[in-house]
């Protein structure tokens, strides 16, 4: 009996048994060498730039590389071909693939607040300085001590966790939990404030194309040719794709120099973008695409932003985002040394970097054919090609001197640290450190997927593709529709490229397709060597560490959904999203249930494509610009007239304006007061939430969502309308102004602007889509003043062009209406009053704000016109009994407010059936009414509780509380509003309003809540 071992010069021999290694030599074959960093050198032809060496280190210890490399490429061209240790097992793991779906080489960059952990080193340019370390062991990196953990695999396979923290309960908080956490995570994230800015973008196409490889730069280039504006993405920091991997030739050039004249034709053309460093990451509605452009932490080092996102609104858009190459299971298939076929092409053609001295190729592909051809051509040894298919099922050519072995299989391989040995299905052993591994491509449909397209199984393919249902919008093109002949891909680009063109209105010559010739693309559909089980395991997903063996137990144990399965053994739930697993796992899982693929289906992918960092979502938001501080189109005029300011939710409002010999903010408070009282005062009232409601069924949709009718209303009319929650509590307040039929102004509260907005999104999308009615938030269109008192009129009639249009007769009470001030600047003015007084709000757009406040402080001179802020209304509305935040708290019903005969029993509304629950309709609930204190000058407080007099001030005895209260200089007294257990009964009665916090407690008289002009007679006037 002999072995066949290949030699050093990949020549097969025969050696008897007996004089072949020993049993040790077998196990640790070639240990002082294989182990040890070995430098490469540069094979000539590559992509790199040997005119600009870099140094970097890793794991502390300096390496060099060029200008053009990824760290990846860098690490091998130092001979590192051990880089991580794998998530749950702390396997050696080595590179594995070329791109951003790299599951294994995962580091940390940086240190202190720079830090980043988990990066793919695939993906990182290399700049001079980088410091990269392995990440998720203990000691070294060689010599890691949690590597123990894979001698307890037997005791944690697939569901493990689900059997084993479920007794004793107690041991949860004290054992499991501290013992997960720890364990949990691979890199360790900073704890210090991320340094890096990020920011936030816009951007507008006819034709967006995601991916710029040949399919792509072809279908850019034609609909730019046609006239349409272009934005061409691509997660690469340089345009070409497989084309910088590859020595195809296209149009009678090189593919690379193709590519690059592409490239410079696209800059030249004004209405195209090309952004290279851009991953597209995610699919929405509507044409939006959201993008992620990378600047590189050496950009950010010297002051430029990280990382860039980019909302793109597109009409069309191409997705040219390329395939990506799955390998094949067998046992022991993740070692340092093990890579995809295409990740081994692209380090030699691209980078000039050979992963390992002796080749093995092992495929089930014509593609895995070019990876030895393209080796041989750059002067590499391979030593085998090993086919699973039989010979005549192979259309790649042979190639002379490589040994090829058809209808065999790697059954398992050896080397601690590093490949060092093959185990074949005929018994031989083959001696090699670097197996590249072919089992075929999956189209990525990620991005189809994102708005619900499922992918559909091709079986000449042997690959998911987009089952083209996500978006009309949405074009598969080339390899991301399964299409892998280089020729057929360039004609499918450029035909799209004009489609594209075509929709968006634009049919200028395009020019004809590129051409170029397609080497052979022949599939196998294999994916499992399964006689390797007697070996050992065989690795799916290599960053969550799920082997065959998991997905045959989630199958055992009842797990049968695709969607199941996934969540039991974790395939493809990694940040990968199991871009190289996930194929491997359905196509397992299938041959258990006797199913084929596309019987057992597939999951589909969600945002983001790739991982993207939390900072580059928040963007600059983050501090004090966390929550940005918003000011109207006035601030900067109040702030010259004297004000103070207080943050009122998102925004800053003028509280009060300060006048000369004024000590004490009551004083010019209480100034504010009187003037609006007696003369005429204007308040900037823009950060009131503005919503406007079109649409044939507009009036129907309001009369949902308000308590009272809207339908009714007449156009030129306003109206005060009540929303309530589903639960029947009191949501928002605000106003309803007709201009036409079909057209409503809606306005909110300030601080709920937001959430009404998004209420009514819901309600339209959830509940009624059949409405036809539309919404836009335009509460920065318009800047907004209130003009209040009784010389509002007066002053109106002052800057209107047409007087005449705002007399009582002609606007009366609630009246609204479009009109023209200062001269045929376009308005719209509301009777409406919050204070009690006569009075209005007139809107302008935004950008007249500080001109319309001068302006009208300028006319009113002579009528004591002056300008007040919150506080000064909030003491007006106390006075005339209005409701706000204290009242509008989320506890309160339409009764308690005293507002229960606004609802409408003739209709339905959101919240109208539960409101009359019989706890929210009891004669015992508090009720709204006002207090002033018995003396007539004691502080009120709120949030003062109310206790019958002589009652102990315990819970049991509580009786309401009080929400808002002012000293109002109109009646010379603190005044407060408040809830009180049968409040309008009580009207006369004295209580107590205690405060135990401020151990204070004030007698006061229950009164009727509004305690100025209760007929309403001056605002009527």
């Amino acid at each position: 009996m002999t072995d066949a071992t290949l030699g050093t010069l990949g020549t097969l021999v025969d050696r008897p048994r007996e004089s072949g290694p020993t049993f040790r030599e077998r196990l640790w074959p070639a240990t002082a060498t294989s182990t040890q960093p070995q430098s490469a050198t540069r094979l000539e032809g590559a992509l790199v730039d040997t005119n600009r060496p870099l140094s970097f280190t890793f794991d502390g210890r300096r390496m060099h590389g060029f200008a053009g490399d990824t760290l990846a490429s860098a690490l091998i061209a130092n001979g590192q071909k051990l880089v991580a240790r794998s998530f749950k097992y702390h396997r050696p793991r080595g590179i594995l693939t070329a791109g951003s779906e790299e599951p294994n080489a995962l580091v940390t960059l940086g240190d202190g607040a720079l830090r980043e952990t988990n990066t793919r080193a695939t993906v990182v340019p290399l700049f001079d300085g980088l410091a990269a370390r392995s990440q998720n062991h203990v000691g070294s990196l060689r010599f890691d001590a949690m590597a123990a953990a894979d001698l307890a695999a037997p005791m944690l396979g697939a569901g493990f966790y689900y059997k084993t923290f479920m007794w004793p309960a107690a041991f949860w908080e004290k054992v499991y939990e501290p013992a997960i956490r720890r364990a949990a995570g691979l890199g360790a994230i900073s704890t210090e404030p991320d340094p890096n800015a990020y920011d936030h973008a816009f951007a507008h196409c006819d034709v967006l194309v995601v991916g710029a490889g040949p399919a792509g730069l072809a279908a850019a280039r034609a609909a730019a040719r046609a006239g349409a504006s272009v934005i061409l993405a691509d997660e690469d920091q340089r345009v070409g794709g497989r084309l910088l991997a590859d020595t195809n030739m296209i149009d009678d050039v090189a593919g690379v120099s193709w590519a690059d004249v592409v490239a410079g034709e696209l800059d030249s053309l004004p209405r195209t973008r090309v952004m290279t460093g851009t991953t597209v990451v995610g699919a929405f509605d509507h044409g939006v695409h959201v993008a992620i452009t990378d600047h590189g932490h050496a950009a950010a080092r010297s002051g430029a932003p990280r990382m860039t996102v980019t909302r793109i609104y597109a009409k069309q858009t191409i997705i040219a985002a390329g395939a990506t190459e799955r390998p094949i299971a067998f046992a022991n298939n993740d070692r340092p040394g093990i890579m995809m076929a295409s990740a081994v092409r692209a380090y030699v053609n691209r980078f000039g970097v050979a992963p390992g001295t002796c080749t093995v190729v092992y495929t089930a592909t014509d593609d895995g054919w070019r990876t030895a051809r393209d080796l041989v051509d750059r002067g590499q040894h391979v030593a085998a090609v090993i086919d699973a298919r039989p010979k005549d099922d192979v259309s790649a050519p042979s190639i002379d001197g490589v040994e090829e072995h058809y209808e065999t299989h790697v059954v398992s391989t050896r080397g601690r640290l590093g490949l060092t040995t093959l185990l074949l299905s005929d018994g031989r052993e083959v001696f090699c450190d670097c197996l590249a591994v072919s089992g075929g491509w999956n189209p990525n449909v990620q991005l189809t997927c994102h708005k619900r397209g499922r992918p559909k199984w091709r079986e000449e393919i042997a690959a998911f593709v987009s089952s083209a249902k996500g978006d009309a919008a949405q074009i598969p093109i080339g390899a991301a529709a399964g299409t892998f002949g280089l020729g057929q891909t360039l004609k499918d680009g450029h035909r799209a490229g004009v489609e594209a063109a075509t929709s968006s209105g634009f049919g200028g010559r395009a020019g004809d397709a590129p051409a170029a010739e397609s080497d052979a693309t022949g599939v196998s559909a294999f994916f499992y060597v399964g006689e390797s089980r007697r070996y050992g395991r065989a690795w799916l997903d290599f960053q969550n560490d799920v082997t065959a063996k998991d997905i045959g137990l989630a199958h055992l144990e009842g797990f049968r959904s695709v969607e199941h399965a996934k969540r039991y053994t974790t395939l493809g739930m990694a940040t990968d999203q199991g871009k190289t697993a996930n194929v491997l796992g359905i196509s397992l899982l299938a041959e258990a249930a006797g199913t084929t693929i596309a019987e057992t289906g597939t999951t589909i992918y969600r945002p983001p494509y790739t991982p993207v960092p939390i900072g580059a979502f928040a963007g600059r938001a983050r501090g004090k610009a966390f929550r940005p501080t918003r000011k109207t189109a006035g601030h900067d005029w109040a702030a010259d007239a004297g004000a103070s300011f207080v943050e009122a939710g998102a925004w800053l409002r003028a509280e009060w304006f300060t006048r000369d010999g004024e000590t004490h903010w009551r004083q010019s408070v209480d100034r504010e007061v009187n003037t609006v009282r007696n003369a005429v005062g204007i308040c900037d009232v823009s950060t009131l939430g503005k919503i406007d409601v079109q649409g044939r069924d507009a009036a129907v949709f309001l009369d949902r969502v308000y308590a009272n009718t809207m339908s009714s209303l007449k156009v030129g009319r306003t109206r005060y309308g009540l929303m309530l929650r589903e639960d029947g509590i009191v949501f928002d307040d605000g106003t309803a102004a007709r201009f036409r039929e079909d057209h409503f102004l809606v306005t909110t509260t300030t601080a709920n602007a937001g959430r009404v907005f998004e209420h009514l999104e819901f309600c339209h999308q959830g509940l009624w889509p059949d409405l036809d009615v539309r919404f836009e938030s335009v509460t920065d269109h318009w800047f907004q003043v209130a003009i209040a008192g009784p010389s509002a009129r007066a002053l109106l009639e002052r800057v209107v062009d047409d007087p005449a249009s705002v007399t009582n007769d002609a606007f009366p009470f609630m009246a609204c209406g479009e009109t023209t001030v200062c001269g045929g600047t376009p308005a719209r003015l509301f009777r409406v009053s919050f204070s009690g007084e006569l009075g209005y709000e007139l809107a302008l757009p935004s950008r007249f704000g500080a001109s319309l406040m001068a302006r009208l402080a300028k006319a009113g001179a002579d009528l004591d016109c002056t300008p007040y802020g919150v506080e000064a209304l909030n003491v007006l509305r106390i006075e005339k009994g209005h409701v706000s935040g204290g009242e509008l708290n989320g506890q309160t019903t339409a009764r308690a407010l005293g507002l229960g005969r606004m609802v409408s029993d003739r209709k339905d509304c959101i919240g109208g059936v539960l409101r009359n629950r019989p706890h929210l309709v009891s004669d015992d609930d508090p009720i709204l009414v006002g207090f002033k204190p018995i003396d007539g000058e004691s502080e009120l407080t709120a949030g003062a509780h109310f206790f019958a007099t002589g009652a102990e001030q315990i819970t049991a005895n509580d009786e309401g509380h009080m929400t808002s209260v002012c000293y109002s200089p109109t009646l010379g007294s603190p005044i407060g509003l408040g809830l009180l257990l049968r409040g309008p009964d009580r009207i006369g009665e004295t209580v107590v309003a205690a405060d135990p916090v401020r151990n204070r407690a004030v007698e006061v008289e229950v009164c009727a809540p509004h305690f100025f002009d209760p007929e309403g007679a001056r605002l009527r006037g």
